[in-house]
């Protein structure tokens, strides 16, 4: 090789090489999902949703039954959160639903732990009538009878927390002392939280230092931004890369799932809100 070509070669390796190593890189401190609301208006199926999660660097797919759980391991990802067979309006608060509730979690759960999935949702249920410490009370009863199961199989069962001022009046776990009180009384590493940001930001406000006060009874985050529940950008009240930090500096080893709703195009906003979680 000619001289002058050899250093014009060396010269575009380094380069390159350069470049290469200025490319900021993922931090991936915390472990992000997806839920299906988040790909709205973009047209693609459900094998087409799990191809851009992965490409995009989500790790799992929330909300998904053992029907999908082939596809979204196509796509190395994971069913980060399966559903439990209980319902926001007809959950566990409710002592005549808990024979049929618990046949279709117990299904579930074995269905989750055969998928390597970490997590089966439970919903308090609605009020209906039922005080708040009776539905307490319910509740603890059914995990309870649920949480050896649990345990044994390795899943977490995970109550999740919502808004009962703006999107499901009448929901029970609605504020955190209360989801944290039912996992104190249920006393299992199997029974925790999930904590969705932008119903607590409704309910309560004072998000990280709620989260690092509760951390041991939180297994999940859901993130939407407030007010709206869409995309988290300087329309919303929430600072989600400041949410996120303080997650991840608690050493948080669950997974963080995006449940907005896009206003934008939604491949681009994906990877701009994974980017602002990526901390």
């Amino acid at each position: 090789m000619r001289r002058r070509a050899f250093i014009q070669t060396l010269s575009a390796g380094a380069l390159a090489g350069s470049l290469q190593t200025a490319r900021p890189q993922p931090k991936g401190r915390l472990k992000q999902a997806v839920c299906r609301g988040v790909f709205r208006g973009s047209g693609l199926d459900f094998e087409g949703m799990c191809r851009e999660a992965a490409r995009l660097g989500a790790k799992g797919f929330d909300l998904r039954g053992p029907q999908d759980f082939p596809v979204i391991k196509k796509y190395g990802l994971l069913p980060t959160m399966v559903p439990g067979g209980s319902r926001i309006k007809a959950g566990i608060n409710d002592k005549t639903l808990h024979a049929g509730i618990e046949k279709r979690m117990r299904e579930a759960l074995k269905a989750a732990a055969e998928a390597g999935a970490p997590n089966v949702i439970v919903l308090a249920g609605d009020r209906k009538g039922i005080s708040d410490e009776e539905s307490l009370e319910n509740c603890v009863a059914f995990l309870n009878r649920m949480k050896a199961q649990a345990e044994d199989l390795g899943v977490t069962l995970c109550m999740e927390l919502l808004n009962s001022k703006v999107n499901h009046p009448g929901y029970v776990c609605d504020h955190t002392a209360w989801g944290v009180e039912v996992c104190k009384r249920v006393n299992s590493p199997r029974v925790k939280l999930l904590y969705d940001i932008y119903h607590m930001q409704i309910m309560e406000g004072d998000v990280i230092r709620t989260i690092r006060e509760n951390i041991d009874y939180i297994a999940h985050f859901h993130t939407a931004g407030n007010p709206g529940r869409h995309e988290f950008d300087d329309t919303q009240e929430l600072n989600y890369r400041g949410i996120c930090k303080a997650i991840a500096d608690l050493g948080f080893t669950g997974y963080i799932a995006h449940e907005y709703t896009p206003t934008k195009d939604p491949l681009d906003t994906l990877k701009k809100m994974m980017e602002i979680c990526d901390v």
